[in-house]
This record gives structure tokens, sequence and C-alpha cells, in this order.
């Protein structure tokens, strides 16, 4: 892993109201909560990301001073992959991951290596999805419905993936599947590469993340397709795992979730209530690789929960989806990875978000 500083992180992004995300439960308390106390000495915190735009509760808390005051030292690294984070969650050399699931890391939960999902950090907010699938601009007029699907070449960043999982669904709503002969999937392993695989019309159509979806948008490549909320409605695209590094340290786990749910409650500020928009993207233009203001105007928002419970019923159905393909070597039972106490603890202390 390589570390990274903030002002190098890409294409942060932004986040939305969650109503109808898994809650948990936790009532507010006083400010004066002993959790919102700074650590002394500062406790050092390493977070593995990608620097897509879901991770934008890390940064933001970076910028803002959130861990900080906590009495956190938080340190970045870089990964390709959640996949290539699970081993240094497991062994203590990373505290926290912000990653997608794919079989390789249930199958990790499933040797009992001691990391637990904790908290959302993306979803597709209905009728504004910020991963989806895209087609060709040029083809806008032969694909319009499901079934137009058949025949098509369509990329993935990874197969036994989420990637797949949510292509897999948007097919099946056409009567086929991603291991149908209909269909063509190509693995191409970064979002920039698929916007040039569509502009070069090597393909037909990628599952695609912001900011590379409104990028392509404005180069007059892609369509977005159906929206997600057709057909994958609970899906949890993205989550927060904490490994055995910080498991072991719960007044340090409890806190940088502290952290991480005040940054969230800022972007829900700026682009659900429209309150502070401004200056949140000034922070993300100045501190991100995307630096064209106009960008975090276009895309679609990544829904992140400000009261920060992942859907439980989303990841029980992409573990049920990994064991009808026979990619989990074992019974898994989601309640047994995920853990709620560290978000009802800040819930705790800060309160929900209203």
């Amino acid at each position: 892993m390589k570390k990274l500083s903030v002002c190098l992180l890409a294409a942060v992004l932004i986040a939305s109201g969650c109503a109808s995300r898994q809650s948990g439960g936790g009532k507010g308390e006083s400010a004066s909560s002993d959790l919102l106390k700074p650590l002394d000495p500062p406790a050092k915190v390493r977070v593995g990301m990608k620097g897509v735009p879901s991770d934008a509760g890390v940064i933001i808390g970076l910028y803002k001073g959130y861990f900080k005051e906590l009495g956190l030292d938080v340190e970045v690294f870089s990964f390709n992959s959640g996949q290539e984070m699970i081993n240094p969650l497991a062994g203590g050399h990373l505290d926290v991951g912000m990653a997608v699931t794919d079989a390789a890391m249930f199958n990790a939960f499933l040797r009992q290596i001691p990391v637990k999902i904790v908290a959302d950090k993306g979803y597709n907010i209905p009728g504004r999805a910020y991963y989806q699938l895209v087609i060709r601009k040029d083809l806008e007029n032969q694909i319009k419905d499901y079934k137009d699907l058949k025949g098509r070449t369509l990329a993935v960043v990874a197969t036994a993936s989420l990637d797949e999982i949510c292509l897999d669904r948007a097919l099946k709503a056409g009567g086929f599947s991603t291991i149908s002969p209909e269909v063509k999937i190509t693995v191409i392993k970064s979002f920039p590469d698929m916007l040039a695989a569509l502009a070069n019309k090597s393909i037909d159509g990628a599952m695609l993340i912001e900011p590379w979806i409104a990028q392509g948008e404005k180069m007059g490549v892609l369509k977005r397709f159906r929206d997600p909320s057709e057909f994958d409605r609970d899906a949890q695209i993205a989550i927060v795992i904490y490994g055995d590094g910080i498991l072991k340290r719960p007044e340090v786990a409890k806190r940088f979730m502290v952290g991480y749910l005040k940054a969230l409650r800022d972007y829900n500020d700026a682009f659900v209530k429209n309150k502070g928009t401004e200056q949140v993207i000034d922070i993300l233009a100045s501190k991100s690789l995307t630096k064209d203001k106009e960008m975090y105007r276009l895309m679609n928002p990544a829904g992140l929960n400000p009261n920060g419970y992942v859907n439980v019923k989303g990841l029980e159905a992409d573990v049920k989806w990994y064991e009808e393909r026979g990619l989990l070597k074992g019974d898994l039972k989601v309640e047994e990875v995920v853990d709620n106490q560290f978000v009802d603890s800040a819930i705790q202390a800060i309160g929900k978000y209203q």
C-alpha cells in the first residue's frame, strides 16, 4: 500500500438523505458526552481507500479537522480494491477500509478473519444513481429496454464482485444474466479506461461510477441506462470495514465513527438541504483530483447515510447471489459480520440527523 496525501485523493462527491436505509438504536445525548472528548495522546488510525466519490466522509472529516478534534491522527493509504485491504486489516496494519464487497471479502469473513462491516459508504439514491449501467450515446435509440441488451458487450471492473452483481440484476430484468450466452462480459480494470472504450466503440456499455459518468455525458460518449431503483433498490454499493487493529481499541473506533458521521452530515446539508453547498464544492475542488467545480454540479450524488447504518437487506441479497453462483465456501450470516455498535455510540453522542 502507498501513502496518499489528502490533496491527491480523487473524485470526492456528495451525500444525500437516507430515510430508507437500515436504522439502529441510539438516543441523542448531551454534546458533553465522554466520546466527544479528545484522546490524549492522539491515536493513530490508518485508513485504506481508493479515492472514489463515496470516500467523501473521510476526506471532509480530514479537511474540517473532525478526526483531529477527537484526538485521532488519521493517515490515508491508497488501494486499488477492497480485496487488497483484507490482509492488512486482519493483520492490524490497516485500521479502516473503505470498500465494496466481493466474493473474496465474504470468504474472508467465513475464515473468521477479525474484520467487521460497520457503516455505509455509498448507495444509489432513487432517480439519481451515482453507480449504474451506461450505454454508448450512439446506441441510445437501439438500447431502450432491458431486452435490448441482448447481444451486447458490457464491461465491469471485476467479476465475482458487486460490479457483476449490479449488472446481473439489470440483465435479469431482460430475461438473461452475466453468465448467459446472450451477452459478452469483459473486464476493464479502471473507470477512465471504460470511458475510452466507450469512445472508441469497443464496448456497448459499462458499469460506471461518478464522476466518470458525468464526464462521459459531457464528452457525449455515453447515456445513463435505466435507473437501478427499478431492479436493485436495496443495493448497498460500498461499506466501511473495521480491522483488528481498531476493533481492539473501541474508544478509537467509536471516535472515528463520530468524525465520519459529522462529515457525512455536512454533505447532506450541502447537497440535499442546499446549505453551504458552494463552500463544500470549494473544498472538494481544492482537495481532490476533480478540480472542475462545475463537475460537482453535474454529478449525481453518492448516497451516504448521515446516520451511518448499512442496508442489511441489500447485503443479504448480495450474499445470496454469491451463494447461488457457488462462490462462497460456507454459510455466511450477515448479522455475524455487521456490527452497529460504533454507529450506535456515535449517534448517542451527536444525535440523529434531522
